[in-house]
């Protein structure tokens, strides 16, 4: 990058709105994490702090050397960085370093009108789409009758659906004729704030859709999974016409009852210092997002935050919120373990999520969200990052939506 941070200068007077220190610690664990996740370590492994490489990497070293900067007085080098940055910035960076923002600060930047907050909108190929039929037919001339929605996790946007040249989107169009639209939003906020916003852009999309729809199917990676069924249940409560043409609802480790890192009482703390995988969530207080601690609950309605206190260990029972009726749901969960075991599927997993959460399984059978046994799979040897882009996986997805559709009411 010869030394340019990949940001335009319009963002850096919202960087500014930061707090300097807060920002560049909590950046530091976050990429501990993911650099702790794709090294694969054993899960009781030794942590590091190294940082990571390459594109993942920048992003992280982006942010902290953007908010230093911000920090010298950034309204004395906009000038000087206007012809510094120009236009040779890189989109993929940008969008990357701003989604992992959202993804750790995304409330905060959101209720304080900060510049840098990402609205919900569908894109593709990085572009946010017109939600009016001339506008789509435009944008999508080929547009046919079988739409795929595609939701993205925690800190991450649609661009990065693309992972070491494949897209499982770009795939189901070549190979299933389906057409792709890629929705776009601030990970930090509430998954249910996101789940109701979901819903409702589905409806305005389908309303102008170029061409009558005969199937639509949504993706979802990760936390995408909560806003999607949060959206299915948002939906139906507001008689969206699109909740009747919903066919299938494909969920790629999804954290249906959580992540591990709320369980554990006074040992919490104790427990994810031990594992490199959970160690950085172990240490990110109370500034980190609503969407995190929503993600740590599997939370997916505004009844399973509303006054309580998010932070604060709670043995209260969330209402069970089922998978949407009359939609074929499936799971997709992940082991980095190359053989099956209670030590790999309940504390490995796929590093982040375990796979009885993945697959909505509650060993005490309270919240069990009833996949169906050959709605399920759950891939060896594979982390939760590769669940974008690994050929099994790929071929799971075609083989449960090349499934006979079931018939809309």
């Amino acid at each position: 990058m010869n030394g340019k941070y990949p940001v335009r200068v319009a963002d850096l007077r919202g960087y500014s709105r930061l707090a300097i220190d807060a920002t560049v610690g909590l950046t530091s664990l976050v990429e501990t994490m993911h650099h702790n996740i794709l090294r694969m370590p054993g899960v009781l492994g030794e942590a590091t702090g190294e940082p990571t490489r390459g594109l993942t990497g920048l992003v992280y070293k982006s942010i902290r050397g953007v908010t230093r900067l911000v920090g010298s007085g950034i309204d004395l080098t906009l000038g000087r960085l206007q012809t510094l940055l120009g236009s040779e910035t890189s989109t993929v960076e940008r969008e990357a370093i701003l989604a992992a923002l959202n993804g750790v600060l995304g409330d905060y930047l959101s209720t304080s009108g900060n510049p840098l907050a990402i609205s919900m909108r569908f894109r593709r190929g990085g572009k946010p789409l017109t939600l009016t039929r001339s506008a789509l037919a435009a944008a999508i001339p080929d547009a046919s009758h079988k739409v795929v929605l595609l939701a993205h996790g925690l800190c991450m946007n649609d661009l990065q659906w693309r992972r070491k040249g494949h897209d499982h989107g770009a795939a189901l169009a070549a190979d299933a004729g389906f057409t792709p639209v890629y929705l776009h939003y601030n990970s930090g906020l509430h998954i249910s704030t996101n789940g109701r916003a979901f819903a409702e852009r589905i409806e305005a999309l389908l309303w102008v859709w170029p061409v009558r729809v005969n199937q639509v199917a949504i993706l979802a990676h990760s936390m995408g999974g909560l806003v999607a069924r949060s959206a299915c249940h948002y939906g139906e409560r507001a008689g969206h016409s699109w909740r009747r043409r919903l066919d299938t609802l494909i969920c790629l480790g999804t954290p249906h009852l959580g992540a591990a890192l709320e369980r554990g009482g006074n040992w919490v703390d104790r427990i994810l210092d031990a594992s490199p995988y959970t160690t950085a969530f172990a240490r990110l207080g109370k500034i980190r997002s609503a969407g995190i601690t929503d993600l740590r609950h599997g939370n997916v309605i505004d009844e399973d935050w509303e006054h309580r206190d998010r932070f604060a260990r709670s043995r209260q029972q969330r209402p069970v919120v089922p998978l949407p009726e009359s939609v074929k749901c499936y799971a997709i969960a992940a082991s980095i373990a190359k053989r099956r075991g209670k030590l790999a599927d309940n504390l490995l997993g796929d590093g982040l999520v375990a796979i009885a959460s993945a697959l909505g399984q509650d060993p005490r059978g309270q919240r069990n969200l009833a996949f169906p046994t050959r709605r399920q799979w759950i891939g060896q040897g594979m982390n939760h990052m590769d669940l974008l882009d690994r050929g099994e996986v790929y071929a799971q997805i075609r083989r449960w939506l090349s499934e006979p559709q079931r018939q809309a009411t």
